[in-house]
């Protein structure tokens, strides 16, 4: 169940960095393609781990951090 939802706030985080990637002045596509490969590896590899070697206590403090993020990176901007 934690390693679901990692990967769903963690896909909403990717799209998030993404839309800021394109935002930024002088941005080309590549840089917007390069932070979504960047940030679904780094997704990949957590959920991996949480999936196989994290314990559960970990696993739901990432989820919720990712949820922290998550809520101030949209609230905010």
């Amino acid at each position: 169940m934690a390693t679901s939802l990692f990967v769903v706030g963690g896909l909403v985080m990717v799209l998030v960095a993404m839309a800021q990637a394109r935002d930024r002045k002088g941005s080309r596509h590549a840089d917007v393609v390069r932070t979504g490969l960047i940030g679904l590896g780094v997704i990949a590899v957590l959920a991996l781990l949480q999936a196989t070697v994290f314990p559960s206590t970990l696993a739901w403090a990432l989820v919720a951090a990712l949820a922290i993020a998550v809520l101030t990176l949209t609230v905010v901007d």
